[in-house]
């Protein structure tokens, strides 16, 4: 068959899920829906002035030692909590448990594959398409039997238990049995990103000496070319996700080398009994993304993991065994694996799907049959704002091209919603809104399965515009958190009946959140109207430091003389008067140019990719310099479409970035872009170079979470970078 090309392999989560078609509006005629118009806007418009919005205090000071700032506790509790119920204080102990308490629960599940097929395109290159049939569930019961069965295999293939084990694969059912079998023989579990490059994979693993890989089948074809750099490993377990080669399996003679069942099998018959972990054992060392190069290995206790469970559980509301949860985003993330050991200890279903599996017109779906939320329909779903993003511009894209009618009744109950949810409380249940909700809103709920009623936003900071568009369109609360590998996910949550925007709520109730000055960055607790300063977070969700690294754990983490651990996360924040906290900026992305003046870049990056041509863009700016400039890439359709209308004539995409006219037209956009957000005219890069090729986390350019790697970003284009500067 020749050669087979993952489809769109190169792209990163975000630009798989943003390439499926939206299923959209109906044409709505007028003379059905001007009654339920005129009713939705007299009923809100004499109910919101009777009632008026209170604040809600979400945070109070607290009393803490260490560096002097301005600390806050969660409102909600007089202490921080430490675990989800009395006898959960490790991983293995809230797994064993959540299992007999919901023993017959739907717990892990994988949809069935009922075929696979190749189809080429004009240029030959093969993709695959797949038809998956429904999910198909292990319970509670069962899930907890095959992580006890995987520990026991585990053990008597031979692995020592004194060395580590990896996990190095996408996320699915297998990754959790695999981490809950480590957890239940108090093995540390190295979490590594499938996306990460190959020096990144090398000096992860031997960095942490581990000697068992456990691997998906699409890792596994990467083992053989870096097999002589691998010191330490002597085991190998790959998951038959995918059929594996004989040739493949005949280069790795040299370790012991079992599927995931084989190993399953192995401890079925041969038990080993549990030698369970202590809440200050390490449950996993998580590498970092390597936004700032080499990976870091974040050591993370049993009980850093079951107090931000603990804290979390608290916020999400009404969450339990009803919810069905869909599982896609990195388990080698924090965030992931954090929200799905909530999942756990809360009885709801977790079905895996993928990025380029999720809607019926996802890339690997095959035409005609149906992607994950389809089949799932979810109640929960967590994401990063880049996935939203692209959610939001797809649907407003779609609304443009249909415009008539249609565009102007979708435009008005956007802004009548948009209205009630601003004006009064009363907003969020108006009988004005089950009316757009049926009549304008429904179809683009189907986009998700139709039943979401949360989503968890954490990784990046979420635009306003994009928490509103998921308000309105999706008519669910958006909580968007706060938190570190190093934090373990735990440090802020925007709480489900906070309808603000552009803040990440209060501190967890497992956590303090503290301000610092930071005098020299011009950012002080006795700053008017607020109090500012760098982001300290201390409590039982702070980890350990950095494995094999106590320079630089030394650096970042502090101990006070009351005994409470604090991490300095770099990020500048600001307490608004409820107690709640808004991420302002982050000490390392800000440079003092030639004559003085500061430009936060990632400030003016979320400013400039409000300008409808970005699809992702990096600021630089030289000191030397009195100015700044920026890489960008553009988004296809966006400036194809202009090209069409301006009668530009181009070869490719890439030639078309080359183009001065194109070039002019995005730099323009960027500037109204940057004016519309106030920036300086100092902070507006005053030259731009557009580049064709996507940023993903397969190119190394950003992070699984999809953030910028600057200095591999600075490193490739260093002679582009320096030209736009002469």
């Amino acid at each position: 068959m020749g050669e087979v090309t993952e489809n769109n392999s190169d792209m990163s989560i975000l630009q798989r899920i943003a390439t499926s078609d939206v299923p959209f509006l109906k044409d709505y005629g007028l003379n059905g829906v001007v009654g339920a118009v005129l009713l939705a806007i007299v009923i809100p418009f004499l109910l919101t002035s009777v009632f008026s919005r209170k604040t809600k205090k979400r945070a109070v000071q607290a009393d803490v030692g260490g560096e002097p700032g301005l600390a806050m506790r969660n409102s909600r509790f007089s202490s921080l909590v430490q675990v989800p119920w009395e006898g959960a204080t490790t991983m293995a102990a809230l797994f064993e448990m959540a299992s007999k308490k919901y023993s017959r629960r739907k717990c892990l599940g994988t949809r069935k594959l009922i075929n696979r097929e190749f189809v080429e395109s004009a240029d030959g290159k093969k993709f695959e398409k797949l038809h998956l049939g429904e999910y198909e569930w292990d319970t509670y019961a069962e899930a907890f039997n095959r992580a006890c069965n995987f520990a026991s295999g585990l053990i008597k293939m031979g692995h020592n238990l004194d060395s580590h084990a990896a996990i190095f694969s996408d996320t699915r059912a297998e990754w959790i049995i695999a981490a809950q079998g480590c957890f239940r023989q108090n093995l540390t579990a190295v979490t590594i990103y499938a996306s990460l490059g190959e020096d990144a994979l090398v000096h992860s693993l031997n960095e942490t000496q581990v000697s068992t890989l456990i691997c998906d089948s699409k890792q596994l074809k990467k083992l053989p070319a870096i097999s002589s750099k691998l010191k330490s490993l002597r085991h190998v377990i790959y998951i038959e996700d995918e059929p594996v080669e004989a040739e493949t399996l005949n280069q790795m003679k040299h370790w012991t080398t079992l599927s995931f069942t084989e190993v399953e099998e192995l401890g079925k018959t041969s038990h080993i009994d549990a030698r369970l972990p202590s809440s200050s054992d390490t449950a996993v060392i998580m590498y970092t993304s390597g936004s700032t190069g080499l990976p870091k290995g974040v050591m993370i206790t049993h009980g850093n993991m079951v107090a931000t469970t603990a804290a979390v559980m608290t916020i999400v509301p009404n969450l339990g065994m009803d919810d069905v949860y869909l599982a896609y985003l990195p388990l080698a993330h924090v965030f992931e694996l954090a929200a799905e050991t909530v999942m756990l200890a809360s009885g709801t279903a977790i079905g895996y799907g993928t990025a380029l599996t999720m809607t019926d017109t996802s890339n690997k779906i095959k035409k005609g049959t149906k992607g994950d939320v389809s089949v799932l329909k979810p109640t929960l779903m967590i994401s990063v704002p880049a996935i939203l993003d692209r959610i939001r511009d797809a649907v407003f894209k779609k609304v443009g091209e249909k415009g008539g009618v249609t565009k102007k009744l979708f435009d008005f109950a956007y802004n009548r919603n948009l209205a009630a949810i601003e004006g009064s409380w009363f907003g969020s249940w108006a009988p004005e809104r089950m009316i757009w909700d049926n009549l304008i809103f429904k179809p683009i709920r189907a986009m998700l399965g139709g039943r979401v009623r949360f989503v968890l936003c954490g990784g990046a900071p979420l635009s306003s515009d994009t928490q509103r568009f998921m308000n309105i369109c999706l008519g669910v609360p958006v909580g968007q958190g706060y938190g570190l590998t190093e934090t373990c996910a735990g440090a802020a949550f925007s709480e489900w009946d906070d309808t603000s925007v552009g803040r990440v709520g209060p501190p967890l109730p497992c956590c303090y959140v503290k301000l610092v000055s930071w005098e020299e960055g011009g950012y002080t607790i006795s700053d008017s109207p607020m109090p500012r300063g760098e982001v300290v977070v201390g409590g039982y969700s702070i980890t350990k430091g950095y494995y094999n690294n106590e320079a630089k754990t030394n650096e970042v983490y502090k101990v006070d003389e009351r005994g409470m651990r604090w991490f300095y996360t770099g990020d500048i924040g600001q307490f608004h008067p409820d107690g709640c906290i808004e991420i302002i900026d982050r000490k390392k992305d800000i440079v003092k140019l030639q004559h003085g003046e500061y430009v936060s870049l990632g400030k003016v990056e979320s400013a400039l990719s409000t300008s409808n041509y970005v699809d992702n863009i990096m600021v630089y700016a030289d000191p030397f310099h009195n100015y700044c400039v920026a890489l960008v890439v553009p988004a296809h359709q966006a400036l194809e479409k202009w090209a069409q209308n301006s009668g530009i004539n181009y070869k490719d995409f890439e030639e078309l970035c080359q183009n001065d006219q194109a070039i002019k037209e995005v730099q323009q956009s960027l500037s109204k872009a940057g004016k519309a957000a106030r920036l300086e005219k100092f902070e507006i890069p005053a030259k731009i170079l557009l580049l064709p090729e996507p940023w993903t986390p397969e190119s190394g350019l950003v992070t699984a979470a999809l953030k910028l790697k600057r200095e591999q970003i600075k490193t490739k284009f260093k002679d582009d970078l320096n030209k736009l500067y002469h």
